[in-house]
């Protein structure tokens, strides 16, 4: 809103120093201090208003060191995250921008789906909170609305330059290109890094060439459910989760600002997509929302994000990446989400697995998912969280390295 205001000022009005507005690098930087201060003054108001209200977690004793001191701590928190990152949005980004429409589509998506559990489970006193086939069915919806958007939307474009045998390439230094709808994505590590959804259907001929979409939307479906529970399942420690989000969130900032800066992304050798470059603010908002509420959820915690918040950052992480076509690095780059979603499915098969061989269930780990099999090793709850963030900043670096390393 901003945006459009000191725009039209500058426009018509020549309004000293309006036309900084024009710049992302200053949009981005007010989105980020903005969401800072959101977070800092909405949050001490929230906290005591959940206080007041008494919507405390209830914990269940599994026999963690210092698990039941924090029995009664507000939960819901995650409305903290949302309105720091909404509110800076919408102040500093392009509304008309196709990728900002997604991605407060998004963070909203999966806000009132954390949300309506977090109610369920606080409010309502049901633990089980919002039924799993729910959430599901929430997570596959948002898939199918993202997957579609990107693939039919006019507006989602890459650059293809014209090589001088004829053939097109996203990555390619020339001074004649056009913007076309094509899905391509980047692949890690490999020279000719370009793997296109439509070539995955060529060997079947020219009658399926179409039918890649049906393809392309399950995979951004897998992606956003797998992600965004990555992220609940993580948000199991104080400031294990956000931490962890706000790493990520740099790391997809430049990837979006390289992206979306023609210049840069020719020297990087990478594909230039269109209008990207906007994503910078999301992105800032994002890791402002999450270090802000760090604040009060940093050890030990004042208040918990709650399934409002972490269902909407996995969300968030998922949707950005395929946006800067950067998902097959989500293995990577949300590594620590990958492991602890891996530690817990590999708990859960050896389980049934022995149990049906032997009789008796064993455990590899003596608890899922991985932060709590550190705890019960013995491991302080602050000293978990701070190793695993250094493993999210050794796997955000890794990450960044493919933009050279081929």
């Amino acid at each position: 809103m901003l945006y459009y205001l000191f725009t039209y000022l500058y426009k018509h009005y020549h309004l000293p120093g309006a036309g900084v507005f024009q710049f992302i690098s200053f949009r981005a930087a007010m989105a980020v201090i903005t969401s800072l201060l959101i977070a800092q003054v909405f949050g001490k108001s929230l906290i005591r208003i959940l206080q007041r209200k008494q919507v405390g977690e209830s914990i269940r004793d599994l026999g963690l060191q210092g698990q039941m001191e924090k029995k009664g701590t507000p939960t819901m928190g995650g409305l903290i995250i949302l309105l720091a990152i909404l509110v800076p949005v919408l102040l500093f980004a392009k509304l008309d921008n196709i990728y900002i429409v997604l991605m407060i589509m998004s963070t909203i998506w999966l806000g009132l789906i954390g949300f309506v559990d977090d109610y369920i489970k606080v409010v309502k006193k049901d633990k089980e909170g919002l039924a799993g086939r729910f959430k599901v069915l929430g997570q596959v919806g948002l898939g199918i609305t993202v997957g579609w958007v990107l693939f039919f939307s006019n507006d989602v474009t890459v650059r293809q330059y014209l090589l001088p045998d004829g053939q097109l390439s996203a990555v390619d230094a020339s001074t004649v290109y056009q913007d076309v709808k094509l899905m391509i994505t980047t692949i890690p590590f490999a020279k000719n890094n370009e793997l296109n959804y439509g070539n995955l259907f060529s060997y079947a001929g020219p009658y399926f060439n179409g039918l890649y979409s049906f393809l392309y939307i399950p995979i951004v479906i897998l992606i956003i459910t797998a992600v965004s529970n990555g992220a609940n399942i993580t948000d199991g420690l104080d400031g294990l989760a956000a931490g962890t989000s706000a790493i990520i969130g740099i790391t997809l900032a430049i990837f979006a600002f390289v992206s979306g800066n023609s210049i840069l992304a020719d020297y990087l050798d990478i594909m230039y997509i269109p209008n990207s470059g906007e994503l910078v603010i999301f992105c800032t908002a994002f890791v402002g929302a999450c270090v802000g509420f760090l604040w009060y959820n940093s050890y030990p915690a004042q208040v918990f994000m709650g399934d409002t918040g972490s269902l909407a950052i996995g969300g968030i992480i998922a949707v950005l990446a395929l946006i800067v076509r950067k998902e097959l690095l989500i293995p990577v780059l949300c590594g620590v989400f990958l492991i602890e979603n891996l530690s817990v499915m590999v708990q859960v098969a050896y389980f049934k697995y022995t149990k049906r061989k032997y009789g008796e269930g064993r455990r590899l780990l003596r608890m899922s998912p991985l932060h709590h099999h550190y705890q019960k090793i013995g491991y302080h709850e602050s000293k978990i969280v701070s190793r695993f963030w250094i493993v999210g900043i050794m796997l955000a670096v890794l990450t960044l390295v493919t933009l050279k390393l081929r």
